[in-house]
This record gives structure tokens, C-alpha cells and sequence, in this order.
């Protein structure tokens, strides 16, 4: 089966030297880190098998965000602990999209955009809800980052889930919102895109001028949506947080240093399409955010630094709600790898993947020293 890292394998060299410097320092480990990933190069242990009489390996992965070959239930723990922070209310999910105007700008300046995205969205759907004309109360929100598209073209958005309702400030208690109706998505458009213009403009002026002029005064995509009690956003949200850009089972083929993908559009079939392998690193490689950067955000009374104030919220609306029979809790079934997939650890080394005869735990491979990507 092919993978991601074949693919850099193959092109990461020629990559480098086509760009060089100006690639990125997260791109440059990004693609190091997917090359190597589960080698010799990140080190591991050695087992042996009694029956084969053969050493067997179990290369360490590389654990960056951005590799597909490290996927893991991370997502699924995520949901499981936003579960908990679910109050008993209706939820709405608001979605802020940046224009593609803006999206050859983004990609050389991201943690300017990026954070600017976060801020002045957050910024703009607590400057409505405070409006006593709409709520009157501070909301809370998380958001996750989003910047692709189902081809791996550039699509920035936030979506963020929204409880439909706010904090009063005057008296602090719960005041709720129409569940069908949160802020209105014309004022929040428009306010959405008059921040991220001030903000953008007092931030970088010199950018701030390269920008067509037109990008202030087209419409701006902004959606807004009740999704009842939130589990259903929540399971929607989560897979984004920890998902890369382009998996493994969607590659189909690297031949003639062109590689093919699958995609399905919105409502469509799926697709394939075909790139030249350097245009393909190109274009997974501009979602690769920046060392350290944040793409999980909690704004209002979610945020962490709120706990004792959400707790006291949560408490206040649990008994204000009718008391219901509690429904008994179905049985949580822990997920296993088949035994074919389970790797070896020195604790459960597992069996031989040849005679499945059990392994016998020697030593551990150290990771060979190496510079900087």
C-alpha cells in the first residue's frame, strides 16, 4: 500500500533543493519526521523470535502532528473529555471562512493569519452576542482550525460549537437564546470582516497594502446552524483535530514522479486527481501549521482559566433542568488492535508476525544522533 512517506521518500530531496531556504522550519521537520517515521532513524527495540531464529524490529514513530502513519484514538479521548463539558442546552455551530483572496498571503505569514483568524472571529461573535438587542450576555465557544479543502487546495475556517446562550453580566445568571436563532449572520459577517481588516492593518501595514482592495467589500462566508444538544457536532468536530490533511488509503498511485489521490467533493462522487510530486509536497505541505501553534481554542466561560466559573454555570443550570430518569450507561468496550496490527511493546512484546510464535524482549535500539532538519 502506498503511503505519505514513500512519497517524501522519493521527493523530499529534490523538495529541498528546489526551495531551500525558504521552506518553512515546520515544514522542514514535518517532512523529516514523515520520512523517518517508524526507521531506524527514531530508534526502538529489538525482539527475538525463538522459533524463526530472527531478530525482529519495532521502530519508534515520529509522533508529529502531521503524519498520517500516526493517527491514534487522540481524537476520540478529545470528544470523550468535551462530553463532560456539555451543558444541557442547545448548541449552534458557527463557521468563519477567510476569502481565497487572502490565501497566497496566509500561506507565507500563518501564525499572523491564523491567529488573527481566531481572534477576531471569537471577537466578533462576543461583540453580538453582548448586544442586548440579540442576547445580552457573554457566550462561551471552541473552535478547531481548519485549512484545507477535500483536494488539499487552501481553505481557511474555524468552526466553532456554541452553546445557545449567554452569561448576564449584571446579575450572572443563564440567559438563554431563541434555539433556533443565535446572532445574525449578515451583522456577524460584516463584523467579522471589519476586525480582521483593523486588526490585519494595525498588525502589518506594509501586507496590510498588498491586499486587493476588493477583499474588504465582497461578501464574506460566514454560517451559522443549531445542532441540537452538540454530540453530533462534537463527533463532527473532533476527527479535524488530529486528522492530517491527506490519508494514507487515499493515495492511488506514485508513478512517472506524478502522484494520484481521491477526493469527493460536496455532494459528488469521488474523484481522483493528479499532481506532479512536487506540487503534491507542495500542497500538503502548506497545511502543516506552526511549531507550537494552537489550533484548538476556548473562548468565554469555556476557556480553561474559567473552570470555577463554568462549574458554578453548570451547576446552576442542572437544577434549573426537570429532573428525567437517568438513562444506564452502556458499557464502554476499550479499543484493541487486531494481533496483527498490535505493535510490540517491552511490557506485551507480542508475537512473531511470521509463525506467531511468542517474541522475547532484548533490548532497546537507541536513536542515532542527527541535526537539524
Amino acid at each position: 500500500m502506498l503511503e505519505l512517506a514513500d512519497i517524501f521518500r522519493a521527493y523530499g530531496d529534490a523538495y529541498r533543493t528546489k526551495y531551500g531556504e525558504r521552506m518553512l522550519p515546520s515544514h522542514k521537520k514535518a517532512l523529516w519526521d514523515i520520512e523517518h517515521c517508524r526507521t531506524n532513524a527514531m530508534g526502538g527495540e529489538v525482539y527475538w523470535c525463538p522459533q524463526c531464529q530472527e531478530h525482529r524490529y519495532s521502530y519508534h514513530s515520529c509522533n508529529n502532528r502531521h503524519c498520517p502513519k500516526c493517527e491514534s484514538d487522540r481524537a476520540d479521548r478529545w470528544r470523550d473529555r468535551q462530553l463532560d463539558h456539555l451543558l444541557p442546552v442547545p448548541y449552534f455551530l458557527v463557521t468563519c471562512t477567510l476569502p481565497h483572496s487572502l490565501n497566497p498571503f496566509a500561506r507565507s505569514h500563518q501564525q499572523l493569519f491564523y491567529d488573527l483568524l481566531f481572534q477576531t472571529s471569537t471577537n466578533a461573535l462576543q461583540t453580538l452576542a453582548r448586544n442586548p438587542q440579540w442576547l445580552g450576555g457573554q457566550i462561551g465557544l471552541v473552535g478547531v482550525l481548519h485549512t484545507w479543502d477535500r483536494s488539499l487546495g487552501s481553505h481557511l475556517h474555524v468552526p466553532y460549537l456554541v452553546p445557545a446562550g449567554g452569561i448576564d453580566p449584571t446579575t450572572g445568571a443563564w440567559k438563554p437564546s431563541h434555539p433556533k436563532f443565535l446572532v445574525p449572520g449578515s451583522a456577524l459577517r460584516t463584523v467579522f470582516r471589519a476586525k480582521f481588516r483593523d486588526a490585519l492593518k494595525a498588525a502589518d501595514p506594509d501586507l496590510f497594502a498588498q491586499v486587493p482592495s476588493e477583499t474588504w467589500t465582497t461578501t464574506w462566508v460566514v454560517h451559522c446552524q443549531p445542532v441540537g444538544d452538540g454530540h453530533t457536532a462534537l463527533k463532527y468536530l473532533a476527527p479535524y483535530i488530529y486528522r492530517v490533511a491527506l490519508s494514507n488509503r487515499r493515495l492511488v498511485s506514485m508513478q512517472a514522479d506524478q502522484v494520484t489521490f481521491r477526493y469527493k467533493p460536496q455532494k459528488q462522487p469521488w474523484k481522483t486527481m493528479t499532481l506532479d510530486a512536487l506540487s503534491f509536497l507542495h500542497r500538503f505541505l502548506q497545511h502543516v501549521l506552526p511549531t507550537g501553534f494552537q489550533k484548538v481554542r476556548y473562548v468565554g466561560f469555556l476557556h480553561p482559566r474559567a473552570k470555577a466559573r463554568f462549574t458554578a454555570l453548570k451547576d446552576q443550570l442542572a437544577a434549573a433542568a426537570p429532573a428525567t430518569a437517568a438513562a444506564p450507561a452502556a458499557p464502554l468496550i476499550p479499543k484493541t488492535n487486531p494481533p496483527s496490527l498490535t505493535r510490540p511493546t517491552p511490557e506485551a512484546p507480542g508475537v512473531c508476525p511470521h509463525c506467531r510464535h511468542p517474541l522475547q524482549y532484548v533490548g532497546r535500539l537507541p536513536r542515532p544522533p542527527r541535526g537539524p532538519p
